[in-house]
């Protein structure tokens, strides 16, 4: 039986893509079944594996609305092990069409619970925002990765996001964990990013993964050519980092 694990923090720029698409490639290259799913308007994590936004027809949006089924929005990569259900700017839209449903927060959850027996993980993108969508997905995961950007205001909004998670767990998905607070983009001569990782190991200790994600000039660039940092360099920090984070995640789940 596979794990869904949703990937959130409504403050921008944090990282949220960019794990979530390394760790899918990660976790491929390790021998798991990985389904991505882009629950992001932006649409970076299915750019980011090198498909074109705008030839998409189903993906995240038309699932949402239980018009098809997930299999048929389910496409191949190139990374492998790894298939991703794309979005496009449509989804934008989603949040305002679904407000009147019943049930809206899990639509979600009845859209692709079946499919944790066919992938090992499914990884869900979300939006930077609390709204509707990241709802839909921390209401349908198993567990939720919450990125931290070793900067001042990383913590600012923390609070915010872990009392959305409590109201989620409450009210829609009791069993909701948190799978671990992901520190990103840490650069060790920076006193300031030191001081970020002793505060958020400080206060919360063993939800912190291990692994740290350094800021990486390869791990940027690895989007602009549509392909995951362990097909644009292997041997480069960046793919190290997310091969550690992968090999942390499987051996917390084994």
């Amino acid at each position: 039986m596979g794990k869904i694990i949703a990937i959130a923090n409504q403050k921008g720029g944090v990282g949220k893509t960019t794990t979530s698409v390394n760790l899918a490639a990660s976790l491929g290259v390790l021998e798991k079944k990985v389904l991505l799913i882009d629950a992001d308007p932006q649409a970076n994590a299915t750019s980011g594996l090198g498909i074109d936004v705008e030839s998409i027809e189903l993906g995240t949006y038309q699932l949402l609305e239980h018009s098809i089924k997930a299999e048929e929005a389910i496409m191949k990569t190139e990374s492998p092990n790894v298939d991703i259900i794309p979005a496009h700017i449509d989804l934008v839209a989603i949040e305002i069409e679904l407000v009147d449903q019943d049930a809206r927060e899990y639509m979600l959850k009845k859209a692709i619970g079946h499919l944790k027996e066919t992938y090992d993980y499914v990884l869900i993108d979300c939006a930077p925002s609390l709204g509707l969508l990241t709802l839909n997905a921390l209401t349908a995961a198993d567990s939720v990765i919450i990125p931290i950007q070793c900067e001042y205001f990383a913590l600012e909004g923390l609070g915010k996001l872990l009392n959305t998670i409590k109201s989620v767990q409450k009210i829609h998905n009791n069993k909701l964990d948190i799978e671990g607070l992901l520190l990103t983009m840490y650069d060790s001569r920076l006193r300031l990013s030191n001081q970020v990782v002793e505060e958020v190991q400080k206060h919360f200790d063993e939800m912190v993964f291990k692994t740290i994600i350094q800021r990486n000039v390869r791990l940027s660039e690895a989007p602009s050519y549509g392909e995951s940092i362990i097909n644009y360099d292997a041997g480069s920090k960046g793919a190290t980092n997310y091969l550690n984070l992968a090999h942390e995640i499987i051996k917390k789940n084994s």
